[in-house]
């Protein structure tokens, strides 16, 4: 077929169709506020189609090499872009993971897309984006339902560790790590901790933070 071999209509095509799924992915994203979002996500598939159409085209004038050496240089480089969107946080929490699997996935497709492989591209495409938007539900719902909870906290000094602890027991939940911070304290006298809690049953998430919020001496509280 005409659109599986490098044609002006199959160039056109193809690299229109890398614009139309990169933007749909990097919508996601970028209505999210995250580090990448759409014209990173157009970039990469567009990017990715490109090297691929020309692996395609060397190979197919020249009928010598390996036809898959561009395309396998983009599945690993494309590790150094979606490095740049993760972050570990001054608690030590990692973020942008997820951004940074979603540009993986927008050069897989921009990689198909640039073979002329449309059926696995787009339905590929149509599934990255469903699970960046409709698992996100599933994911929130399983995490408020999570025995364990990782909170950042600071409490007074007059309120003390000790008094922390027991207070936590008191609601019926299990110490399973607590850890001091030794920086980013924000003024004298409060203490920072993070302290990661089980609940005793699945569900009571909410219920919990709320019981939590009215320790007194706790100065601040930050999930993570």
């Amino acid at each position: 077929m005409a659109l599986r071999e490098v044609t002006y209509l199959a160039v056109i095509l193809r690299i229109v169709a890398a614009v139309i799924f990169g933007g749909i992915l990097g919508m996601e994203r970028g209505l999210k506020n995250r580090p990448a979002g759409l014209r990173t996500y157009m970039l990469v598939c567009v990017g990715s189609c490109l090297i691929m159409l020309t692996n395609q085209y060397l190979f197919q004038v020249t009928s010598a090499g390996d036809p898959m050496r561009l395309g396998a240089q983009v599945v690993s480089g494309i590790g150094f872009l979606g490095a740049g969107t993760i972050i570990v946080t001054k608690h030590n929490q990692i973020k942008g993971l997820t951004t940074a699997a979603g540009l993986w996935a927008a050069a897989g497709v921009g990689l198909a897309l640039g073979v002329g492989f449309y059926e696995a591209a787009i339905v590929a495409g149509f599934a990255i984006y469903a699970i960046l938007t409709l698992m996100q539900y599933l994911d929130r719902r399983m995490h408020r339902r999570a025995r364990y909870l990782e909170l950042y906290i600071e409490i007074s000094q007059e309120l003390g560790i000790g008094t922390l602890i027991r207070r936590l027991r008191a609601l019926n939940v299990e110490i399973e790590e607590l850890q001091l911070e030794s920086g980013n304290v924000p003024e004298e006298g409060v203490r920072g901790l993070i302290v990661t809690l089980k609940s005793k049953k699945r569900g009571e998430h909410i219920t919990l933070l709320e019981k939590l919020r009215k320790i007194e001496g706790l100065v601040y509280m930050e999930e993570l």
